[in-house]
C-alpha cells in the first residue's frame, strides 16, 4: 500500500511540475491539445472538432438551392472511385455548368454535415481582402501592413500582397507535427493575437515563398481593423448570405467571444463549399451579383512567378491564398486543407469539385498532393 501511495504521489508531482513548466515556458496550449487528442483516442486534429472549441456562426440568408444535372450520379468511374476511397473520404461532389452532376457521402456524413475545412479557410480570408479593397476599406494590396497595424511600423516594406502570397519574411513556423510550434499554439491556444506578437520580419519581404498560416492570421487582423466587425460576420454579410448557402457555418475561435482562427477551422458542408468554387469560376459573380471584382479573382489565381521557393524554384503554383496547377493542357486552381479538403475549379470544363475527408495524399515535388489529380480525373469523366 505504501509503495502504491508513493507511486501516485510521485506521479502527481511529475504532472504538477510538467504543468508548471508548460505554463512558465508559454506552452499552456498543451493542456487543450492533449485533452482534445490523446485522451480521447486521437493522435491529432480531426474534421469533427467544432464542439470542443468556441465558435462564431457564419449566418445564412435566403437559400438558393442547387439544381441537379440530367445525369446526376449516373456517370462515374469505378476504378477512380476506388482510388478516392483509399484516402478515407467524407464527401465528394462535382458541379458542371452550375448543376450538381455527382455527389457521394461516406460513413455518417451527408449534404448538411459540418466538417473542418482546415486551410481552405485561407482562401476565404483572401477573398474577404478583395472585397474590403472593392469597398474602399483597404486601398490596395500594395499598402504597407503598418498602415493598418501599427505594430509593424518598423517594417514599412511589408505589404498586404506579401501576406497574400506567403512571402512576408516573418519567422513563423508551419510544423504540424511539433506540439510546440506556431500552428499547435494557434490551433489549441487561447490568444491568437498575443501569439503573433512573438514573431517578426527576419527576411526581406517579397523574395521567398514560404507557406505559413501566420500570414493569413495577420490578414484577419487587418480585416477586423478596417471593417469594425468580426471575420465571421463579414464573411456572412459579404459572401455566405449573397451566395445563398443553405446552412450556417461555424468558424472556430481562440476563446469565448474571441478571434477566429482565420488560417483554418471554417466548418461547413460540400454543397455550400462548392458555392465558393462557383464564385471563383465565374470571376467573382454570383449569378448576376458582383461579390468581388474580376480583377481581384484574376490576381488571386495568377501565380506569383516572381517569387522563389526555398530551393530557388519560381513559384508557379500559388497566388493570393490560392493554389494552382497545369494539368492535361488546362489551368486549374484550388483551395486545400491538410486532411484532404479541396475546392477545385477547372474553368475550361466549367467544373467545380469538392472533396472532404480525413486523409490527403503525399505532396509531390511540385507541391501538389498526389490525390488531387484523382479528383480532377474523376470530374473530367462527367
Amino acid at each position: 500500500m505504501k509503495i502504491l501511495k508513493r507511486f501516485f504521489l510521485g506521479l502527481f508531482i511529475v504532472i504538477a511540475l510538467a504543468s508548471l513548466l508548460a505554463i512558465i515556458t508559454g506552452h499552456s496550449h498543451l493542456f487543450k491539445a492533449i485533452a482534445s487528442t490523446y485522451l480521447i483516442g486521437n493522435t491529432g486534429p480531426t474534421i469533427d472538432e467544432h464542439a470542443i472549441f468556441e465558435s462564431r456562426t457564419v449566418a445564412v440568408g435566403e437559400h438558393q438551392p442547387w439544381e441537379t444535372g440530367e445525369h446526376y450520379n449516373k456517370i462515374y468511374n469505378e476504378a477512380l472511385l476506388s482510388e478516392i476511397e483509399n484516402f478515407n473520404p467524407a464527401a465528394f461532389l462535382v458541379v458542371k455548368h452550375d448543376k450538381i452532376v455527382y455527389e457521394k457521402y461516406w460513413d455518417d456524413y451527408n449534404e448538411n454535415s459540418l466538417s473542418n475545412s482546415f486551410s481552405v479557410a485561407k482562401t476565404f480570408i483572401g477573398l474577404l481582402i478583395g472585397i474590403a479593397i472593392d469597398e474602399g476599406k483597404i486601398n490596395s494590396v500594395d499598402d504597407p501592413v503598418s498602415s493598418y497595424l501599427p505594430e509593424y511600423k518598423d517594417n514599412p516594406e511589408l505589404t498586404i500582397k506579401h501576406l497574400l502570397t506567403m512571402s512576408s519574411g516573418i519567422n513563423f513556423d508551419e510544423s504540424y507535427k511539433s506540439p510546440f510550434g506556431h500552428m499547435a499554439k494557434a490551433y489549441y491556444g487561447s490568444d491568437i493575437k498575443k501569439l503573433n506578437e512573438n514573431y517578426t520580419v527576419t527576411e526581406t519581404p517579397g523574395e521567398t515563398w514560404k507557406y505559413l498560416g501566420g500570414n493569413t492570421i495577420i490578414l484577419s487582423f487587418i480585416l477586423e481593423k478596417v471593417t469594425g466587425t468580426t471575420i465571421a460576420e463579414y464573411m456572412s454579410q459579404k459572401v455566405w448570405q449573397p451566395i445563398g448557402a443553405k446552412n450556417d457555418a461555424l468558424w472556430s475561435l481562440d476563446k469565448k467571444d474571441g478571434r477566429e482562427k482565420a488560417y483554418c477551422c471554417f466548418y461547413s458542408n460540400a454543397r455550400d463549399f462548392a458555392r465558393i468554387g462557383k464564385l471563383y469560376l465565374n470571376g467573382g459573380l454570383w449569378n448576376k451579383r458582383r461579390i468581388v471584382t474580376q480583377q481581384y479573382v484574376d490576381a488571386s489565381t495568377c501565380s506569383a512567378y516572381y517569387l522563389k521557393d526555398k530551393n530557388r524554384r519560381p513559384v508557379d503554383f500559388y497566388g493570393y491564398q490560392m493554389w494552382m496547377t497545369y494539368y492535361k493542357d488546362m489551368d486549374i486552381f484550388y483551395a486545400r486543407g491538410i486532411q484532404g479538403q479541396f475546392i477545385i475549379v477547372i474553368p475550361d470544363r466549367q467544373l467545380v469539385v469538392v472533396r472532404l475527408g480525413h486523409e490527403r495524399g503525399p505532396n509531390l515535388p511540385d507541391y501538389h498532393p498526389s490525390d488531387l489529380y484523382i479528383y480532377i480525373d474523376f470530374a473530367l469523366k462527367q
